[in-house]
């Protein structure tokens, strides 16, 4: 059974940085491309960022590009997403997905999600 366990969340001004973590387990996780998706208040659930098996490849969302940072450590079973520059606009669930292939870059092969973290950032 997969599961996946964010940790990190919290309280920041605009402008801070947060660090998210997620430990995978029940799965070959470096066998499988990683994500974080998030949803905010009142809409839907939007990518991220994602990373390939071997943490060689990123994708990211068009609006924390530059400020939002994917990695892993397949020796760790562990992803991250280190926040910078947040604005009050990341206010979100963040959530970690496991992609159900070795792919990361087709959204619709995230099939496992954690219970998601809270992010949440104040003016």
């Amino acid at each position: 059974q997969v599961q996946l366990v964010e940790s990190g969340g919290g309280l920041m001004q605009a402008g801070g940085s947060l660090r998210l973590s997620c430990a995978a387990s029940g799965l070959p996780f470096k066998n499988r491309g990683m994500g974080w998706f998030r949803q905010a208040p009142g809409k839907e659930r939007a990518f991220v960022a994602a990373i390939s098996w071997n943490g060689g490849s990123t994708r990211y969302a068009d609006s924390v590009k530059g400020r939002f940072t994917i990695s892993r450590d397949n020796a760790k079973n562990t992803v991250y997403l280190q926040l910078n520059s947040l604005k009050p606009d990341d206010t979100a669930v963040y959530y970690c997905a496991a992609s159900r292939t070795i792919s990361y870059g087709d959204l619709d092969n995230f099939g496992s999600w954690g219970q998601g973290t809270q992010v949440t950032v104040s003016s």
